[in-house]
């Protein structure tokens, strides 16, 4: 009987692992520190549980820094229409999102504006974007 509540444990304990490394928005980034970077997108990692894109963008000083973008979940962006095609590298782009709290080159990359005008919407449903009243919804 112990053997079996140990590995009842045990399985539970695996099983809360990917919980724990999905965080809310508002335990990682700062709704105070809004950024707004431009420039070419570096690497994409479109997986679970949230995509990765990284941006090559010049700071104040002319010095090339790189930024990593959250964005949401894969399923959650492909059932908006955005596929993993949609940011390649090479790609210039304008991001807007919330800076990390720990100051980092860390931010939710929640809108993503191509030179072409358009814009795509790759924040989590929780997540908050620059100049919009709802958690992650596009205005209509």
């Amino acid at each position: 009987m112990k053997a079996r509540s140990v590995l009842f444990l045990a399985i539970l304990l695996v099983a809360a692992v990917p919980l724990a490394a999905h965080h809310s928005f508002s335990a990682e980034y700062d709704t105070n520190l809004p950024v707004k970077v431009t420039g070419v997108v570096t690497k994409v990692e479109w997986l679970n549980p949230h995509i990765w894109f990284y941006v090559d963008a010049k700071d104040a000083d002319g010095k090339v820094v790189n930024w990593a973008f959250s964005g949401g979940a894969p399923g959650q962006l492909m059932r908006r229409g955005i596929s993993k095609s949609v940011i390649q590298p090479g790609m210039t782009v304008i991001v807007e999102g919330y800076r990390a709290k720990d100051g980092s080159n860390n931010a939710n990359g929640a809108k993503v504006t191509f030179p072409d005008g358009r814009q795509v919407f790759t924040a989590s449903g929780e997540d908050k974007i620059p100049g919009e009243n709802s958690k992650g919804d596009e205005k209509k």
